[in-house]
């Protein structure tokens, strides 16, 4: 499901570029390592690096087999497996550090999805304000849900300040077309958001990611529902100025807390610093792998990087309909906060009552989460009796029983949603909540799948992911309300719901042919070739990968 404890796992661990590499050459970058073999045990004062890195027997480069003189310049690379270097990586952070570093990135994804959620209760007085139409005024929304893979620390603190200085153009428009304009450029700024599930690989081994994987899953869903919480009361008291001040007032805040309290967590520019550190003060003639890369950016490099998470979503039938799957889910949390409002206004919810409609939606998340504890435990001990025994394929076991929930959830809601007297609002919120729970289900098992199945090039099958969510997810903003009104608001959920079975049954294909379908895969192929060659060691890249070039 999760992480596993010594084999047949690769988790989203393949973000962090933990290892350090003895052949400068043969590193694609710390964000693409990935690992599944190995287990650790160790206390958070004492940590220790992974047996295969004490005893130099993991693979990080081609040709390499532990020497430290490896690298073609002559100069020794730091080597991570040395526990005094290993204590200065993410890895040796105190449990409460790296808790609360998570924790800041809680918030900074709440803000960050805060910002789109919220937009959608200043709809209609932007259209009376600007004297423009409510489908017009709702063009601001189709950009806020983009964003970019960049980096951790500098590149998260760039994008916060960028998001935050776009709300200044927002919030003082002399016209429409000023918040449009704003809007795409905060949109197209918010990288920082994607980079947690890479932030927490870099502090925790992939057998021990579960939890915190899950928290971060949670924070990023969770996110889209705050602003619809939140918005009604700026749009009843406030005036819609103030709901660009919100979120400027809230992504100032944690980006102060980020900037203060979250130190570097990535481990190529640790491993840089320390071996910095070991020249100047010990005299040392060790050198970070950054330090040894001669060319770290080529043309060719960079596009065969930008271009990789397009080529697999039109190649590979694994992304390609995990991608979907997950990006119809995340749009039908945007739909909602269109249809709840006009489905709600049949009782009388009117702002800020319309709230409390999205309470289940949170509820659905907290339900999720904590349903995942059992498959978590559950694999957990199954990889301790036999690791063999876990395949990329036991990730999707829970969501074959949370799937369906969507399409369910769907057509109930379509059909308790005809008004007073005929149903109590208390129904559509019900099943509200079984749309909640298969779409945090959704997000967290094919990420981990992904994850999986892909190794090495599981951020680039993420990326084709994130494309697709964000992507179906600003466009449902401008559909949604002519949907409802133009089908009627049973029809229109029916739509929904039979849409989310079809795509939530490749789920089930995958779960049983999977295996075949990766052994038609290049990609899965070559990573297949490489964990062979490792013999489950580390990998951050795969040297028979398709149309791979080193950037």
């Amino acid at each position: 499901m999760v992480d596993e404890k010594k084999g047949g796992r690769i988790s989203p661990a393949a973000e962090s570029g933990t290892s350090t590499v003895h052949d400068a050459q043969s590193r694609s970058s710390d964000t693409d390592a990935a690992s599944g073999h190995v287990r650790r045990t160790s206390t958070d004062n004492e940590k220790q690096p992974p047996p295969q890195q004490q005893n130099g027997a993991g693979r990080s480069g081609a040709g390499n087999k532990g020497d430290d003189t490896a690298n073609p310049s002559g100069k020794r690379e730091i080597r991570m497996h040395d526990p005094a270097v290993y204590a200065k990586l993410g890895y040796s952070f105190p449990t409460w550090k790296k808790w609360w570093i998570i924790t800041v990135i809680f918030w900074i994804q709440l803000s960050m999805n805060f910002n789109t959620g919220v937009y959608a209760n200043g709809v209609k007085l932007f259209a009376e304000h600007f004297s423009i139409s409510e489908q017009a005024a709702r063009v601001g929304q189709l950009w806020a849900p983009w964003s970019e893979e960049l980096g951790r620390k500098p590149i998260m603190q760039l994008s916060l300040l960028l998001v935050n200085i776009w709300q200044l153009p927002c919030a003082l428009a002399p016209n429409y077309a000023s918040i449009v304009v704003g809007r795409i450029l905060g949109g197209l700024s918010s990288a920082g958001g994607s980079v947690t599930i890479g932030m927490v690989a870099d502090m925790w081994e992939p057998e021990d990611q579960a939890i915190p994987v899950l928290y971060v899953v949670f924070s990023s869903v969770g996110g889209s529902s705050i602003g619809p919480l939140i918005g009604p009361f700026s749009e009843a008291y406030l005036g819609f100025r103030w709901i660009f001040w919100l979120q400027l007032i809230f992504g100032g805040f944690v980006q102060a807390l980020h900037f203060l309290t979250v130190p570097e967590t990535r481990s190529s520019i640790l491993l840089d610093r320390e071996a910095k550190r070991l020249r100047e003060e010990e005299g040392q003639d060790v050198w970070g792998p950054n330090e040894l890369k001669e060319k770290r950016f080529t043309t060719r490099g960079v596009l065969t990087t930008m271009g990789r998470p397009f080529y697999m979503l039109a190649t590979e039938p694994i992304v390609l309909c995990c991608s979907l799957l997950s990006g119809f889910s995340d749009a039908l949390i945007f739909t909602f906060m269109e249809g709840f409002m006009l489905v709600y206004e049949q009782w009388g919810f009117e702002a800020p009552l319309t709230a409390t409609t999205f309470v289940p939606i949170w509820i659905g998340y907290i339900i999720a989460v904590i349903s995942y504890l059992y498959p978590i435990r559950k694999f957990d001990k199954a990889r301790r009796r036999d690791p063999d025994s876990i395949t990329p394929e036991s990730r999707l076991w829970w969501l074959l029983f949370l799937a369906p929930l969507e399409g369910i959830g769907l057509f109930g809601f379509a059909w308790t949603s005809q008004g007073p007297p005929t149903t109590h609002w208390i129904a559509p919120m019900i099943f509200s909540v079984l749309v909640a729970i298969a779409n945090l289900g959704i997000y967290y098992s094919t990420i981990e799948y992904m994850m999986a199945a892909y190794g090495p090039y599981s951020s680039s099958a993420s990326g084709g992911n994130a494309f697709m969510r964000n992507g179906l997810a600003g466009i449902a903003t401008m559909y949604s309300t002519p949907l409802f009104n133009n089908l009627g608001y049973q029809w229109a959920s029916s739509l929904l719901g039979f849409l989310a079975f079809a795509v939530t049954a490749p789920i089930f294909l995958f779960y049983w042919k999977g295996e075949w379908v990766r052994s038609r895969s290049k990609f899965a192929q070559s990573l297949a070739e490489d964990r062979k060659e490792n013999q489950g060691g580390r990998m951050e890249k795969s040297h028979h990968a398709p149309n791979d070039t080193e950037a």
